[in-house]
């Protein structure tokens, strides 16, 4: 395989958007807007839109990375090398947490961050540019966390540049990617507890971490066979 291609977005994105971290910030945001508000309107309305702010800001960041791996690419093919060595680290560790869950490194969202994102879902009411706000933010923020798969696609990508294939795979891979929080979404407005959701992410988000670390160990080995 030499060029990126549609059955790889689809594995990809379908591995990354069960990343732990994007599960348990909608999470934690529909607890509290099932909390606070009794409309389910109000509360499909606000995750929606918070939704559509991960998926936006990931677009958009997609591209410039894009381009900017490119541009650097073409300076010395050492920003591929390393690239793809970030790219295989982060795999070794997300398969060392399979492991050893909790210890050592890991690649989560920052703790500062975290701690500010609980004070903003704290701000989310019935205006929808708070939880739009909201979205952008967690989808910058939480790019240490879930960013690993997204650069290695987006690296790979960047070999041939931005064409209009490749601007509709970015397009169906960050559908993909937020698939399952709409999934979620649905679910806890049709009734289901958010409690639930909390438990399955926590028993098998080590299995996840396996998966998303096996997938970059493999991307990783490639890009670095691209130039060497």
């Amino acid at each position: 395989m030499t060029e990126v291609n549609l059955p790889l977005i689809i594995g990809a994105s379908a591995i990354d958007s069960i990343n732990p971290c994007a599960f348990g910030v909608l999470i934690f945001l529909l607890s509290y807007l099932t909390q606070k508000f009794k409309d389910k309107k109000l509360i499909l309305k606000n995750g929606l839109i918070y939704i559509f702010g991960v998926f936006i800001t990931y677009i958009i960041a997609g591209i410039l990375l894009l381009k900017i791996i490119q541009s650097l690419g073409q300076l010395t093919v050492w920003v591929y090398i390393g690239a793809g060595i970030l790219i295989l680290l982060a795999g070794l560790v997300e398969i060392k947490d399979y492991f050893f869950y909790g210890k050592g490194f890991s690649l989560q969202i920052f703790p500062g961050e975290a701690a500010r994102i609980k004070k903003y879902v704290n701000k989310v009411g019935a205006k929808s540019s708070t939880a739009f706000f909201l979205g952008v933010f967690v989808a910058l923020v939480e790019l240490p966390c879930t960013g690993a798969v997204y650069l290695a696609i987006l690296t790979l990508m960047s070999f041939t540049g931005l064409t209009t294939n490749y601007m509709v795979f970015l397009l169906i891979y960050n559908i993909i990617f937020v698939l399952p929080l709409i999934i979620i979404l649905y679910f806890v407005y049709r009734g289901s507890s958010t409690d639930k959701f909390r438990e399955w992410e926590m028993r098998n988000k080590k299995y996840m971490r396996l998966a998303v670390g096996i997938l970059l160990v493999a991307l990783g080995i490639w890009t670095i066979s691209r130039v060497i």
